[in-house]
């Protein structure tokens, strides 16, 4: 029997714990090879978040992990058996993830590890205050994003006339 993928669900926050005490079992052989790999698919996202910006790592599924592995009683047990495991998906007899699943999750993990998704903390039409530069403590509206290049561009008023300005987005705040 070959080795499938199957999605494990754990308790929220325990997925990390899980996926160590999985690795532990496959490096110790404890299922006679018959557990072969364990992901916990991530991405990289940068945030701007008063100004600064923070990176922090995002969990495509939270509270699930996928594990490949040859699915017989004792291998089902060794994984339901881990503390802060509730199960496989599919309830009583647990479903293997389809290839095409397999594979758009594995190229969406590596393309995560390639590069990083800024969340933006804007939407158009958003009010704004500037922050800095030559548009200080101006208010203005989101007019257009661009995440690529991590900046916005705001209409603000000038001498009674809307004003398109481009500004980073560490260099503004919303308007409560």
């Amino acid at each position: 029997m070959a080795a499938r993928w199957y999605a494990v669900h754990t308790y929220s926050g325990q997925e990390s714990k899980v996926l160590q005490i999985i690795q532990d079992h496959i490096e110790a052989e404890e299922a006679g090879g018959k557990i072969t790999n364990v992901l916990m698919p991530t991405q990289d996202v940068v945030q701007v978040k008063h100004g600064k910006k923070t990176k922090t790592t995002k969990k495509f599924f939270p509270s699930y992990l996928l594990v490949e592995m040859e699915l017989d009683k004792e291998t089902m047990h060794l994984i339901n058996d881990i503390n802060g495991v509730t199960g496989f998906v599919g309830n009583k007899r647990p479903q293997a993830l389809r290839e095409d699943e397999i594979r758009r999750i594995l190229g969406q993990t590596e393309k995560g590890a390639r590069q990083e998704v800024s969340e933006i903390p804007f939407e158009i039409g958003d009010a704004i205050k500037i922050k800095e530069g030559p548009f200080k403590d101006f208010d203005g509206v989101v007019d257009e994003i661009h995440p690529e290049k991590g900046k916005i561009k705001v209409m603000v008023s000038v001498f009674g006339r809307s004003t398109p300005v481009e500004v980073d987005f560490g260099h503004v705040s919303t308007i409560s």
